[in-house]
């Protein structure tokens, strides 16, 4: 299946959902008022406790390729307590050891697509161990691609998912319905147990809000009214948008940008990257961040920052 395929129709620029690979930043002239630029940090919830737990999620559009990018700075920078990716294309074996080295995060997790490792995968990695961890969304028939890991935590799942695109013509729609499903039930029955934190790639724009040019793209993979309406079942069966949930109105909001007709640069994109939790932890939710300025993949990171108390899931007493 060619990837993103929603963005290969003749207006190009229109689809908006693939950068220019090595861009840097904002196109000079482009209007500011198309421009998104991410607000301070906000660093306590509104019941006043302080965040001390944030996930980070990337679409690295190919592991390896994102590594000699020199992305892995940023993410030692970034110093997230889990990170989660996405589209890594390799099986576990070729994850490059700079990555396996990382010091922050040594308890490493990964997927693959069975028997083709250059295509989909995801991986979770964690500064604690997690209690548990389980791959997949409990349909073999769904699963072979490695799009999937959950690491249960203390007290929530943490969910790492890649949803598949609906392909060119959205010859695979109905099978992105039936995935969307299977995930919906996976997702439900961890928020029997405990609540979850689900992020990643999931590969739909919810609102007219989340992409440029919605009039040009109803029929396109990623914002057809069936994935809206999937997306809108799971939040309507006790989930939140993070982001929206803390900026309901805000424009430009992107992740994802083409690579044609410089896209990155013009902020003409797609937000298709998302933290969705369990309504009951909004009271940890502290901020939820599109960090639209990091560069080394097709997509940036997004970050998810939790007030969690002690042995919730975050590192006891500060150790590393």
């Amino acid at each position: 299946m060619p990837k993103r395929s929603r963005k290969e129709a003749a207006e190009g620029e229109e689809e908006g959902s693939r950068p220019a690979k090595g861009g840097r930043g904002q196109a000079k002239g482009v209007e500011p008022a198309l421009l998104y630029v991410d607000p301070p940090l906000r660093e306590v919830t509104p019941g006043g406790q302080r965040s001390n737990f944030k996930v980070t999620s990337w679409n690295v559009d190919g592991l390896r390729a994102w590594v000699r990018k020199g992305a892995l700075q940023w993410v030692q920078e970034d110093a997230p307590d889990v990170l989660l990716l996405q589209e890594t294309k390799c099986a576990e074996a070729q994850v490059p050891p700079e990555v396996r080295a990382l010091p922050r995060l040594p308890h490493q997790f990964w997927a693959s697509a069975s028997g083709r490792g250059g295509y989909s995968g995801v991986g979770l990695l964690a500064r604690e161990r997690p209690l548990d961890v389980t791959y997949g969304i409990g349909d073999p028939s769904l699963d072979a691609e490695g799009r999937v890991i959950t690491a249960e935590l203390p007290s929530l799942f943490l969910v790492c998912a890649y949803v598949p695109n609906s392909g060119r013509g959205l010859a695979r729609l109905a099978e992105r319905q039936r995935w969307d499903r299977a995930l919906r039930a996976h997702l439900s029955r961890l928020d029997a147990r405990k609540p979850v934190l689900l992020g990643g790639d999931l590969n739909v724009a919810y609102q007219e809000l989340d992409l440029r040019h919605p009039r040009a793209n109803r029929r396109s993979p990623g914002f057809t009214n069936e994935e809206r309406e999937a997306f809108g079942e799971l939040l309507g069966g006790g989930f939140i948008d993070s982001f929206r949930f803390l900026y309901p109105g805000v424009p430009n909001a992107f992740t994802f940008w083409t690579h044609l007709g410089g896209a990155r640069g013009r902020n003409v994109g797609w937000r298709l990257d998302y933290f969705v939790l369990s309504r009951r932890l909004r009271g940890a939710l502290c901020d939820s961040k599109i960090r639209n300025e990091v560069m080394g993949s097709d997509h940036c990171p997004v970050s998810v920052y939790l007030a969690l108390g002690e042995g919730e899931g975050r590192p006891r007493n500060g150790a590393d």
